[in-house]
């Protein structure tokens, strides 16, 4: 039985986390300040003698008692809406939060996991991206707070494991979508979703051509694990790259709502990337990994969790 701490344990992937390991018999230890977190998400674990909750800030002084085997850092804003909203908190949480959790895991003798993000190769050069490009992003735009916070995470998170021997593993998340999303999230499949479970218009930014690359969230999940229990200390991405523009992700999503919703479109964001599609053969030949579960599936799936949340 290990002993896992996961920062942002209350948000989207944390939560779905902390069910992967309690569900494999370990005991988690779930961190949140609920900035973008929910309790609904972990409600469902509260009673149960393998969890528990510390509602604490990262970016502050951060210690728990007694052992820990493995600590998974995802604690961060992830949502445009919300990073240019907090950008000085995605900033804190990316360098200080990053910081503060890699002293603990060396103060611990714990496997370190970063969750990184696509958002680091920025408005790509290259299609699809593999894990050698270093990316094209604008420090001073909007989105850089999170793009440059994460790559500052990446750089902290070799430095302790070149110069403090801490194990480390770097995950690249691509665009993740399935239930506990938050409706007013911001980013496309909730956007789409939320708004033709009402019948409102359906925004689509720009003329739509723009793509990406959406993975089911137990997929996600499945990769991460492989990932943290692998020898990998190189960054992996983890996505599906099942690649569809967002006027495609529009339609479908109107169709699978039986919605009368009609497409509206609206000015393309600045540094918005044209493109996000991930190269997976690292994931696939070294943790024998892939996205199985296919985009409509997955949607139907999400769908049905957000009727029963507009619902309540």
């Amino acid at each position: 039985m290990a002993r896992v701490l996961i920062t942002g344990g209350a948000g989207f992937l944390g939560s779905h986390l902390c069910d992967k390991f309690i569900a494999a018999g370990d005991e988690v230890i779930c961190m949140d300040n609920f900035i973008t977190g929910s309790p609904d998400n972990i409600s469902h674990l509260f009673g149960n003698k393998k969890f528990k909750f510390i509602e604490h800030d990262v970016t502050e002084y951060c210690y728990v008692e007694g052992r820990i085997d493995y600590i998974l850092h995802f604690a961060s804003p992830a949502s445009p809406i919300d990073y240019l909203k907090l950008p000085i908190q995605t900033l804190k949480v990316g360098s200080l939060g990053t910081h503060k959790t890699l002293g603990l895991a060396k103060a611990k003798n714990s496997r370190f996991l970063i969750a990184s993000t696509s958002e680091v190769y920025g408005d790509p050069l290259i299609h699809p991206q593999h894990e050698e490009y270093w990316g094209n992003v604008n420090p001073v735009g909007y989105r850089g707070v999170y793009d440059e916070a994460k790559r500052f995470a990446e750089a902290m998170t070799m430095a302790y494991h070149r110069y403090h021997n801490v194990d480390t593993r770097i995950v690249r998340i691509f665009n993740t979508y399935g239930p506990r999303m938050r409706i007013e999230d911001g980013r496309a499949i909730p956007n789409f979703i939320n708004q033709a479970l009402r019948n409102e218009a359906v925004t689509v930014y720009g003329n739509g051509s723009q793509t990406r690359s959406v993975c089911y969230v137990d997929d996600l999940i499945e990769g991460i694990y492989r990932l943290l229990l692998s020898s990998e200390t190189e960054p992996v991405n983890i996505g599906n790259p099942d690649e569809i523009t967002m006027l495609e992700l529009a339609k479908e999503i109107i169709e699978l709502t039986s919605s009368n919703s009609k497409i509206e479109f609206m000015e393309l964001p600045s540094d918005d990337p044209k493109v996000r599609k991930p190269d997976t053969n690292k994931a696939e030949n070294l943790l024998d990994w892939k996205a199985v579960v296919d985009r409509r599936t997955g949607l139907q799936k999400t769908i049905s969790d957000f009727r029963k949340r507009l619902a309540m």
